[in-house]
């Protein structure tokens, strides 16, 4: 017999596109992004680009955007912001020239 392992904010991990996310929210933004990039409103998309942080620490977001009128924005998928996701997010945000979007 196996155990399903629950995750500690109940997120169900998910399978699209043969990838797998850490949960369900994050695989329908997947989605909604595919569908983006195939109306062209979006040139194209990468999944966890991580920034580097003092100390050897780093953030991976979930998405970086490139829009077709110029714009980058990078995402983040959350249910639930936890004290250190805030924490990282301020660290990114002083550090790089780039604003993070929470998606719920």
């Amino acid at each position: 017999m196996t155990r399903r392992i629950q995750h500690k904010f109940n997120a169900v991990q998910t399978i699209a596109d043969s990838i797998k996310f850490p949960s369900k929210s994050e695989a329908r933004r997947y989605k909604e992004l595919k569908k983006l990039q195939f109306s062209n409103h979006i040139i194209f998309f990468l999944r966890q680009p991580m920034f580097d942080l003092p100390g050897g620490v780093t953030y991976r977001a979930d998405f970086i955007i490139f829009w077709s009128d110029g714009n980058v924005t990078i995402e983040d998928v959350k249910g639930f912001e936890t004290s250190e996701f805030k924490l990282k997010k301020k660290m990114v945000e002083e550090l790089y020239p780039i604003n993070i979007e929470v998606v719920k």
